[in-house]
């Protein structure tokens, strides 16, 4: 790691990285700067108090007090708090666990704000959406093994997957053509296709509902999503289990 086996916990490796764990305790009663000045103070080199605070969105939030701070605030902290070193590497466990959406949204923003700064960040996360928002590469791990490793774009072949149609039919429609397969048994009406061919799927779909005066409720057209791909990957591993 940065030229330097980890094992030996090198006081020149540990100046170059920060960690931001599941969970940090920090003094409630100091205010933000505080914690994140007396953490800059471990290090020979670190960065700017006004820049940290302002990479993680706490502006306003400077001269309050960390116990009067919302989970996704304090979240933010254990971040700069990370940055305080002005590290070249970055490791966010689980940074956005328990968030609300406005929150995690905060928050990928303020890693990107970091992938600005030229900082490399090593994100583990089980929300297959944000390693998708925020990562350049991907690696999947399932019982202990790496078993996909790349971009998001096209790990696991994904860019080379099959576009899925799924739509919902009434309870009365007729069935489906011949050529309109159902990939997936159908359950309550639902319906999911796997179409090579995307655009002469959805013509045919389309055309044929229309011929039939059939609704085609909650049509969706989507590849399939890192988490999709992630499920596929790891399959074995939750039929080992049960």
């Amino acid at each position: 790691m940065l030229g330097f086996d980890p094992a030996r916990r090198e006081r020149a490796l540990k100046q170059r990285i920060g960690i931001v764990l599941q969970s940090t305790g920090v003094e409630q009663f100091l205010t933000v700067a505080e914690v994140i000045e007396m953490y800059r103070g471990y290090y020979p080199s670190p960065r700017p108090l006004d820049e940290i605070i302002d990479v993680v969105g706490l502006n306003e939030k400077r001269d309050d007090r960390v116990k009067r701070l919302s989970g996704g605030q304090q979240r933010r902290l254990d971040v700069a708090i990370g940055l305080a070193g002005d590290p070249e590497l970055l490791f966010l466990d689980e940074p956005t666990t328990g968030f609300d959406p406005g929150a995690r949204r905060r928050m990928w923003d303020a890693v990107k704000n970091l992938v600005s700064l030229g900082k490399t960040i090593f994100l583990t996360t089980h929300y297959m959406d944000e390693a998708q928002e925020l990562a350049n590469r991907v690696a999947v791990i399932s019982a202990g093994r790496i078993v996909a490793e790349g971009p998001p774009r096209s790990i696991a072949g994904r860019e080379m997957s099959h576009t899925i149609v799924r739509f919902r039919l009434p309870e009365r429609a007729r069935a489906l053509p011949r050529s309109l397969k159902s990939s997936v048994p159908a359950t309550d009406g639902r319906v999911q296709i796997e179409a090579a061919d995307p655009v002469k799927v959805l013509h045919e779909l389309t055309g044929w509902a229309l011929e039939k005066g059939v609704t085609l409720e909650e049509l969706e057209v989507a590849r399939p999503t890192l988490e999709d791909v992630y499920l596929k990957l790891t399959a074995g591993e939750a039929a080992a289990a049960e």
